[in-house]
């Protein structure tokens, strides 16, 4: 938005009277701070998308974990029941020995010891038993509630794709098309859908599908919509002052559709404008068909992971 407005303010400034070298150097150093801001959200959202694989990593562990311990549980108390067997067998023999004649005495003695060690391995081992049930327990708990959280997310995010496709309905696949995938959603909006050649004015007919988005978007807690620019990688037409390339069209079109949603009722703290210019193509530049394909417009969401952090950071405290 600021952006934006700033760009307005420098045009109108430029045709309404000269502007001076201050007033430029100021404007100039807001658009600097203003794209450091941008890369500062791209590396952001690559760390979200980081710590998202690291949580599906974590909790493959502790399902491994969960097993490990299941296994050495059972083996502990295979090795109780053992020495348990062991130790009646010894307090028999030691019963019997009490009735026998004094020659036995040494043997009875040995054999009394070897109880009373016996005892305190029955004590040590049943105390670690119980240390592992509960820290099996423990865990078993910690998994089931990440497990419980990352279902319910994505039961959400399927609902949501649900809710965009039938909202969406009137648009054919020419104009978008909306996948679910690693867990997030991907809506891909076309250039002929929203935009006119190398403007970054959005048309009334994508103005319509963005407002049908948006009226899904606004009722969806905890999302995350990352908004990125794509084009051809044919040089733009008619470059101002302030887009110079491929690159400044699609972070401007990628601005253009945040004010338009958030206007339609979008939080505008769950939304991050970006821009890829023409490096992230989805076919080669190599015919009118698929550049056509590559000039396009992505809404990524994704659900938001708070809740999980905060487990595994509970998890690595205790």
């Amino acid at each position: 938005m600021r952006t934006f407005l700033l760009f307005l303010l420098i045009a109108g400034l430029a045709t309404s009277c000269v502007v001076s070298k201050k007033q430029f150097d100021e404007l100039l150093a807001e658009k600097v701070k203003m794209e450091a801001d941008l890369l500062d959200l791209q590396a952001k959202i690559r760390e979200t998308s980081r710590q998202k694989d690291s949580l599906s990593a974590a909790l493959e562990l502790n399902q491994q974990n969960k097993e490990l311990l299941a296994k050495k549980l059972d083996k502990t108390t295979d090795r109780l029941n053992n020495l348990q067997a062991e130790h009646d067998k010894l307090q028999t023999y030691y019963d019997n020995a009490l009735h026998n004649s004094g020659k036995m005495t040494r043997d009875l003695k040995e054999q009394h010891e070897q109880l009373l060690a016996l005892q305190e391995t029955l004590k040590e081992v049943g105390y670690n038993n119980q240390k592992l049930e509960d820290s099996l327990a423990l865990r078993e708990a910690k998994v089931a509630e990440l497990e419980a959280i990352v279902a319910e997310s994505q039961r959400a995010i399927h609902e949501l794709k649900t809710n965009l496709s039938a909202a969406l309905l009137d648009f054919g696949k020419s104009d978008l098309t909306i996948e679910q995938r690693n867990g997030n959603i991907y809506v891909s909006l076309s250039e002929q859908l929203l935009f006119k050649s190398s403007s970054i004015q959005v048309d009334p007919k994508g103005k319509k599908a963005l407002q049908q988005l948006a009226a899904v978007l606004k009722n969806t807690p905890d999302i995350h919509i990352l908004i990125e620019g794509h084009t051809d990688n044919v040089p733009v037409s008619g470059k101002s002052k302030y887009m110079h390339d491929n690159w400044d069209l699609s972070v401007l079109r990628a601005t253009s559709i945040v004010k338009i949603l958030v206007k339609a009722g979008v939080s505008p703290l769950a939304l991050t404008p970006a821009g890829r210019g023409p490096y992230l193509p989805v076919a080669g530049n190599n015919t009118p068909q698929n550049r056509a394909l590559n000039r396009r417009t992505e809404l990524i969401i994704t659900p938001n992971l708070d809740k999980l952090f905060a487990i595994l950071e509970q998890s690595t405290q205790e």
